[in-house]
């Protein structure tokens, strides 16, 4: 029998590699023999490094750069050499995720206000990744702790923003600084650029602006109040002309152009990227649909399932591919919300059956500790139940 592991990362307690080994553990409980297959999964958020690195046997890189705060950080990076006839990796490939450098959890929770953060160590980071003679960039924008419109990105390459007396910003760009410029420089931009592809896995479909945009819908999540997310709407309405109007390309009303703060817009503007699916980028990348041809079951699993689970996060994108070849889903999670609503739209994506891994009442710092034993322990039953229900 062969049987698919394809989890998502417990954000705070294991990675999606972790989740694999310890599902495996209870499968092969009752299956000693079954032929299993790993794929530790991520959907651009946390997770996107590990899981592209590890399937190719690829090597990680720290660098120290800006945080979000303007405080010196370690940032890490995939790089992956060319393959051929591995999708995605047919040159040498810088693999990012933005939240290493502008992340939200860089951002002590007292302080957090986006503001004041900036993407500037992004740049640095793509700016290094130059430097080893990478021309090929995948970057994931979850998680981010940013509302700059990808400015400060574009200034850690190079790109000069000028003030009203014709003076260059030099410090790290935040939403508030924003406010300040009146003109750009783009012929600054490095010109390695221009030899790059820059693709980027962004999630969401937001607009730049708006009440779907950029500050209004997740400001708050990073730390603005009410007041703040005004003057956030008033600073990205005043930045996005001037960027437009210096690279030449209309970018605010393109699905995505609202992740991460406006970076999806900076990234599309700046370095002319393309915006997909974080899942479809990892999928395709991983030869998804070839490694669970012919298997039985597949069972996936992520921390917490609820009713976005199902809007092209890494439990949606499994299980539409595993229902084309008529494999059966199962999904486990730490924690289930919105009970009904999740099951009815999961399902109608192809899983077959969702499960907590929660044994009754218990806190989330107790789940914490002993996720791998729950995950072990739900797997075996779980398997136990498909073996019951196939005689």
């Amino acid at each position: 029998m062969k049987i698919v592991i394809a989890p998502d990362s417990f954000k705070g307690s294991i990675t999606a590699a972790q989740a694999c080994k310890f599902i495996s553990e209870g499968v092969l409980r009752v299956l000693p023999d079954a032929q299993v297959v790993s794929i530790p999964m991520a959907d651009g958020g946390e997770g996107t490094v590990e899981a592209m690195v590890g399937s190719v046997g690829g090597q990680l890189r720290e660098v120290e750069v800006t945080g979000p705060m303007e405080e010196k950080v370690t940032a890490t990076y995939g790089i992956l050499e060319g393959q051929e006839g591995a999708t995605g990796c047919d040159a040498r490939t810088a693999v990012m995720e933005m939240a290493e450098a502008a992340g939200l959890p860089l951002v002590p929770a007292d302080q957090r206000n986006p503001l004041y953060t900036t993407t500037y160590g992004l740049g640095e980071l793509i700016r290094d990744a130059f430097d080893q003679g990478i021309r090929k960039f995948i970057i994931g924008i979850g998680g981010s702790a940013t509302n700059d419109c990808g400015t400060g990105m574009a200034q850690g390459l190079g790109v000069g923003f000028f003030d009203r007396e014709n003076k260059c910003i030099t410090r790290p760009l935040t939403a508030n600084i924003m406010a300040q410029v009146t003109s750009i420089d783009v012929s600054r931009l490095e010109p390695i650029v221009r030899d790059c592809r820059f693709t980027v896995a962004c999630d969401v479909t937001n607009p730049l602006l708006g009440p779907n945009g950029a500050s209004f819908t997740y400001g708050p999540q990073k730390g603005a109040d009410e007041f703040s997310v005004k003057f956030l709407e008033a600073n990205m309405a005043h930045i996005i002309g001037p960027i437009e109007e210096a690279t030449g390309r209309v970018v605010r009303d393109i699905p995505g152009a609202g992740g991460a703060g406006g970076l999806g817009a900076g990234l599309m503007a700046f370095l002319n990227a393309s915006l997909e699916p974080g899942i479809k980028i990892i999928m395709d990348f991983l030869q998804f649909d070839q490694k669970i041809k012919d298997a039985d079951l597949l069972i996936t699993a992520e921390g917490l399932i609820d009713a976005t689970s199902a809007a092209g996060k890494t439990l949606s994108g499994v299980a539409q591919r595993a229902r084309a070849q008529n494999i059966p889903v199962i999904a486990l999670a730490g924690a289930i919300q919105d009970r009904q609503a999740s099951f009815k739209k999961l399902q109608k994506e192809g899983v077959s059956a969702i499960f907590s891994i929660a044994p009754g009442p218990i806190t989330l710092d107790e789940s914490l500790q002993i996720t791998p034993e729950l995950l072990a322990d739900t797997a075996e039953q779980v398997v136990r139940s498909f073996l019951m229900r196939a005689l």
